[in-house]
């Protein structure tokens, strides 16, 4: 039986009885491995994203097995049933006071988390800044040399289970106060400016042609992005509501707006 059947079987049979030592270290090599970025929640096969839904179940089991209690450390305390993770030197991350990130969350070596949040289950790729007051969700995959500016939300998700996680794809820029939820994907190269909004049902509407083209639940590759509001009539009356325009494709000039130095990173 692979270890993907025994997290399954283990989850059918959760509220049935407690976990003995040796089912809960299953669930417990989960953890690491995925802490240790050796598998992943979400990944790209073939141009499309596959969740792997038996690691939710590892994840949603994992909550299940630990009890609440406080976690020390030398200057604050915590009460929580899934411990931060523990940096080092030999992780090669710039982890800046006052970034978490929880166990189970996998950062590859040459990020930079600033003040910041993230949760168990997500990917942070080399290159990355997770700026300050940024939080990246459970499952949330962000690719390489991505920039979250201040205070940008990606939303998480654990269930249902199928659910696709948001997904920022490498090279992205991610402007200020942005938010990205419900498994939304920003596809390579995109830039949003402050202020977008992406959700599964924000109407994304190309604008740069004779006819505006339509988009839902996903950005395009290098197109870049501001808020914008289109009419909506309602019985009450035609209000505007709140919508992402596409007003061009990423170019030098972009690039350079968007650099971090290497004074930064």
């Amino acid at each position: 039986m692979t270890i993907e059947d025994k997290i399954t079987h283990l989850y059918e049979i959760r509220n049935q009885k407690k976990l003995d030592i040796d089912e809960k270290n299953i669930v417990f090599k989960v953890i690491e491995d995925l802490d240790k970025g050796d598998i992943r929640v979400c990944e790209k096969i073939n141009d499309d994203w596959k969740v792997n839904e038996w690691i939710k179940k590892a994840i949603l089991l994992y909550f299940q097995i630990n009890e609440m209690k406080v976690m020390e450390d030398s200057h604050f305390n915590f009460v929580d049933k899934i411990p931060l993770k523990r940096w080092s030197l030999d992780h090669g991350v710039r982890v800046v006071p006052h970034a978490l990130a929880r166990t189970g969350a996998h950062v590859e070596p040459g990020a930079i988390l600033m003040p910041s949040y993230i949760n168990i289950g997500a990917y942070v790729g080399s290159g990355t800044m997770v700026d300050t007051w940024a939080t990246v969700g459970s499952c949330a995959q962000i690719g390489r040399n991505v920039h979250l500016s201040g205070g940008v939300g990606i939303g998480g998700v654990l269930e249902p289970l199928q659910a696709t996680p948001v997904i920022i794809e490498d090279n992205c820029f991610i402007g200020s106060r942005c938010i990205i939820v419900e498994g939304a994907i920003i596809e390579e190269g995109a830039v949003l400016g402050a202020g977008v909004t992406i959700t599964a049902s924000t109407k994304i509407i190309d604008v740069t042609g004779e006819k505006e083209v339509h988009y839902q639940g996903r950005i395009p590759k290098n197109s870049v992005v501001i808020p914008g509001t289109r009419q909506k009539e309602f019985a009450s009356g035609t209000y505007g509501v709140p919508c992402a325009l596409i007003i061009g494709k990423r170019s030098e000039s972009t690039d350079q707006k968007t650099a971090l130095t290497d004074a930064l990173r």
